[in-house]
């Protein structure tokens, strides 16, 4: 798998693989909490929407026929959305584990790079040193912890250390023929460290978009209409529906904090990345 991923990279991965770091600031979007408290209020509308148009529909509008008629619409959005919710919750789980298991794989990486460097000999040693200070930045970038919203990759800043290593790998003269093994092995970390980066960051701003959930939102209002229009509304009928629309307000914030796994109450560690390298030994 790596061979196959490094043939590729090899080439493509030139000097500006390392170009990360900071990120300029934009306007912030509401995260997944403020959009589920949304959700959750959005959804108590409905509720009291259909107990105020009960008070208002003739009393031959909510029996009979409209009754069946109503009861079997709301039982086909019904399924719908719950159709909808266990997919779109199994798919952000797969989503959140896979970017869990690439930071993982990056981490496995960055130490057979440092390994490689350390076999190849002691004038490697500024090189270690230079990526252990790069990999602060990139935590930073990937977890966006200097800047809030996505932004495209070729406005990422230039990441000093890591493009020094570079450049000092590609500056290494081998004297013997494990050298030079040593010395193409590292380039192939380098590019699937690249890969691995340029992934990760353009993963994490998550792939839901806003007319789906929006759909979604309105698929649950009226189901939660559906309810308070045929039965009358009390403490109890009232308290019941409340929790079960905070249920399905927590669907939502289950969906939305996968999605975006960098940021948030259930964020992807960040240790595995920055514990990979060991400090050297003066």
């Amino acid at each position: 798998m790596r061979g196959a991923m490094l043939r590729g990279g090899a080439r493509v991965f030139t000097f500006r693989a390392f170009r990360w770091a900071g990120i300029a600031e934009e306007e912030q979007v509401p995260g997944p909490l403020t959009m589920s408290l949304a959700v959750f209020v959005v959804i108590l509308l409905g509720i009291v929407g259909g107990a105020v148009l009960r008070h208002h529909l003739p009393e031959h509008h909510l029996t009979g026929d409209s009754k069946d008629m109503i009861r079997l619409g709301s039982g086909l959005v019904g399924t719908i959305a719950a159709l909808v919710l266990g997919l779109l919750i199994s798919s952000a789980k797969s989503s959140f584990d896979v970017q869990r298991n690439e930071v993982r794989e990056m981490a496995a990486n960055l130490v057979v790079l440092d390994r490689t460097l350390n076999e190849y000999g002691p004038e490697t040693r500024e090189i270690r040193g230079l990526l252990r200070e790069a990999v602060e930045p990139w935590i930073k970038m990937i977890w966006r912890e200097d800047a809030g919203s996505y932004q495209p990759v070729g406005h990422i800043k230039v990441n000093a250390s890591a493009q020094r290593a570079y450049g000092l790998i590609s500056r290494l003269e081998p004297s013997t023929e494990p050298q030079k093994v040593l010395k193409a092995a590292a380039f192939q970390d380098v590019g699937s460290l690249a890969h691995a980066r340029f992934l990760l960051y353009e993963q994490s701003d998550g792939g839901i978009p806003l007319p789906f959930l929006t759909v979604l939102v309105f698929w649950l209002t009226i189901i939660f209409a559906s309810f308070s229009l045929f039965t009358p509304l009390n403490g109890t009928s009232f308290s019941a529906l409340t929790v079960f629309a905070f249920s399905a307000a927590g669907a939502i914030f289950l969906i939305l904090e996968m999605d975006h796994p960098f940021t948030g109450l259930m964020q992807i560690s960040r240790e595995p990345l920055r514990h990979a390298l060991l400090p050297l030994v003066t």
